[in-house]
């Protein structure tokens, strides 16, 4: 059986490359999954409301959020960028609402309502869709590509795009390995950090807006609100250096120290030294003299810097202000290993970008066959980039076949 483009993967990229390809032309497209799940990480992802891009339209600004992709993504992204997305689902029925951070969602707030618009539109422009019909092969031939898969069907294709996602976990990498392809290796990206310590112990749930955290041994920084877990530390300022440092923390085997300043934006110093002034006799144990200090963490933080349990701001000795300063600004962490952020997992590492171009997301090697997505060693900061890579991947890819 023949079709014009053959789209292996059934996420995010796959569908849309296929239904950009379909819509733009007359062209036959199929889509082929693997499993019995379609749009999979959609569903899941923030929270199950689907984070589908960021409030970010200006494409060299957006491409600042790719640890790995920067410079390729900047010409796509003039192409088709975030207001692209925002439009393209608008025409598709659905509308997107800002959120106070940046990040965009449906205005359902259900990330079914995404998987339904894409299911829709693929029908609508005649895609075909195999689940549970993975593909174990794909051979070049004379008029492009033979697809052979682990129902026993093959298929002949002008062209494939490979949209598989993250390289950890999935056979998509290895099919363009046997096309010729360098992979580079899978590394998560997006994870949070492992601590055991008694400042943060029973303190889940509990979160600091704005924090600043540095990895000790290591030029990697960020700023951004850190959440602690159950089992340590998370937040946007803990993901985004999880994702600049993805290889680096990996070849240190999740073992490190970090600093945090929990007050990057506060003068500590004159606060406490005001605090010794207007409320001498109250106990510094009363409240946290810093509102975005939740009081709990201000009780830990005397504890470790030894200010006795009773004692009030004009009994604050030098050594102990000292100590006290050092816990609000610079409190060190011993990081011993990592954990998946909630349900989503994103990985650096796959096709090198070498060789792709990304004006038509085409192999530089293979003429007629395509990447979409995680596939590439590209991946995104938390906060709705990694969807616009694979909307981004999927319109370009998409389109550049339905003209041919």
């Amino acid at each position: 059986m023949f079709f014009d483009l053959i789209v292996v993967g059934g996420g995010a990229a796959g569908f849309f490359s296929a239904i950009t390809c379909a819509e733009q032309s007359e062209k036959s497209v199929l889509i082929l999954e693997k499993t019995s799940h379609l749009l999979q990480k959609v569903k899941i992802s923030g929270g199950g409301r689907c984070n589908v891009t960021h409030h970010c339209f200006e494409p060299r600004e957006l491409s600042a959020n790719y640890p790995r992709g920067e410079k390729s993504l900047i010409g796509p992204f003039h192409r088709f960028g975030a207001a692209d997305t925002v439009d393209w689902f608008a025409n598709h029925g659905v509308a997107l609402k800002t959120e106070d951070d940046g990040r965009m969602f449906p205005v359902t707030d259900s990330s079914q309502t995404i998987i339904d618009s894409l299911l829709s539109a693929a029908s609508a422009a005649g895609v075909g869709v195999h689940t549970s019909e993975g593909v174990t092969s794909i051979a070049k031939t004379v008029d492009g590509f033979e697809v052979a898969t682990d129902t026993d069907n093959a298929y002949q294709a002008a062209n494939v795009v490979i949209a598989t996602g993250g390289t950890r976990i999935n056979a998509g990498a290895k099919l363009a390995a046997g096309l010729g392809h360098e992979l580079l290796p899978p590394t998560p990206s997006l994870f949070t950090f492992k601590i055991n310590d008694p400042r943060i112990d029973e303190l889940a749930g509990l979160s600091v807006d704005v924090a600043e955290v540095h990895i000790q041994d290591s030029k990697l920084n960020s700023r951004g609100p850190v959440l602690i877990t159950h089992t340590g530390v998370s937040g946007p300022g803990i993901l985004k250096i999880s994702a600049w440092g993805a290889r680096e923390l990996a070849e240190r085997n999740y073992r490190f120290n970090i600093t945090v300043n929990w007050l990057p934006d506060a003068a500590p110093a004159e606060v406490l030294a005001e605090k010794r002034r207007s409320d001498a006799k109250r106990q510094l144990s009363s409240r946290s003299p810093f509102p975005q200090l939740p009081k709990r963490l201000w009780l830990r933080l005397l504890d470790a810097a030894e200010v006795p349990d009773a004692a009030t701001w004009s009994q604050l000795s030098k050594k102990h202000t000292t100590q006290l300063l050092t816990q609000l600004t610079a409190s060190t962490f011993a990081v011993n290993g990592k954990s998946t952020n909630k349900a989503e997992f994103v990985t650096c590492g796959g096709i090198s970008r070498n060789e792709i171009n990304f004006k038509t997301m085409e192999s530089k090697l293979v003429k007629g066959l395509y990447f979409a997505g995680e596939v590439i060693d590209v991946d995104g900061i938390t906060g709705g980039f990694n969807f616009q890579n694979a909307w981004t991947n999927g319109f370009h890819a998409g389109s550049e076949i339905a003209a041919r």
